[in-house]
């Protein structure tokens, strides 16, 4: 009996190993050296988006510039909406970090609340590229925007001449803690404040919402209807804004968006809307994914890279 087992053993054993021989490049497992290195199985590299919130349509586009994108270059993009939530951007982006991705590209929702699972990332060899927003108390290796500084002097200035130099403006403020909302922020109050004559009345949060920019704007008007200029932080604010002035009857108020959506250049086409500062969202993506294949590749980036804005108005 044993004589007969023994090779039929023998046999099984030449068999496997022929077998495991013939398991080379075409095996559609991944290796442990491609996951380290952030590839899919497909051999194709692999990048992680995290979204502040697909629930407006500027991180729509911006989402659609990065997918284009990818799908040009044969790069796998997985993307995540932190749904306005900095703990569930934290624990999204954990997720992707354990997905072995080779780059992350991240719009924080807070900018200083991701400040720890960004080093937690660098801290494991993944490359971190910030988009519109910026990252406070963590290296990036590139940070893609616009001029947000600029943009809310390029909002002031438009204001300014369309009200003679004098009015009561009211600035609807996105997410506290943002970079985004505090750089536009700066941008505007300090272009204000040189215009000797308009004054900003009220400062007061929406979070970058558009129902909120409603509700915030119809309890400020029942405190004070003396107002002839809106600024919105972002164009869904401005949106909201803009029927709450429709709901109270007031008229020839200046409102100034920034982002220039479709809904939003919409308003400004019928005169619901004075303007609004133009951004290029899906240009954004595009270069995300452009600056995260550079870094694979083990090309120089630049530390900033800016995207151009425009002010759109009739």
């Amino acid at each position: 009996m044993k004589r007969i087992i023994s090779p039929l053993v023998a046999s099984l054993l030449v068999l496997g190993i022929v077998a495991c021989s013939k398991q080379g490049p075409d095996s559609t497992a991944a290796s442990a050296g491609d996951q380290a290195s952030g590839s899919a199985a497909n051999g194709a590299m692999t990048v992680g988006l995290s979204i502040s919130t697909l629930n407006n349509p500027f991180f729509v586009s911006l989402k659609k510039g990065a997918e284009d994108e990818a799908k040009k270059e044969g790069i796998t993009l997985i993307t995540v909406d932190a749904q306005n939530d900095p703990a569930k951007q934290q624990a999204s982006v954990e997720d992707l970090i354990q997905k072995k991705v080779s780059v992350i590209l991240i719009n924080p929702t807070d900018s200083s609340a991701v400040a720890n699972v960004v080093k937690e990332a660098t801290g494991k060899g993944i490359k971190v590229v910030s988009l519109d927003r910026s990252v406070n108390g963590a290296d990036v290796s590139s940070h893609i925007a616009s001029d947000n500084t600029a943009g809310g002097k390029m909002a002031a200035d438009f204001m300014l001449l369309k009200l003679g130099g004098k009015g009561n403006v009211v600035e609807l403020q996105g997410i506290p803690g943002s970079s985004a909302a505090r750089e536009r922020g700066a941008g505007f109050d300090t272009a204000i404040a040189a215009g000797n004559g308009v004054k900003v009345v009220t400062k007061q949060p929406a979070d970058f919402d558009r129902a909120k920019g409603l509700s915030v704007m119809e309890n400020v008007i029942q405190g004070n209807k003396d107002i002839q200029g809106v600024f919105a932080q972002n164009d869904e604010m401005a949106l909201g804004a803009v029927k709450a002035i429709q709901a109270a009857g007031l008229k020839n108020v200046i409102v100034v968006g920034f982002d220039a959506t479709d809904d939003a250049v919409a308003a400004v086409k019928a005169g619901n809307m004075a303007a609004t500062v133009q951004q290029q969202p899906e240009l954004i993506g595009q270069y995300g994914v452009q600056t995260a294949k550079k870094l694979v590749d083990g090309q120089p980036v630049d530390k900033f890279i800016p995207v151009p804005l425009n002010l759109y108005k009739p």
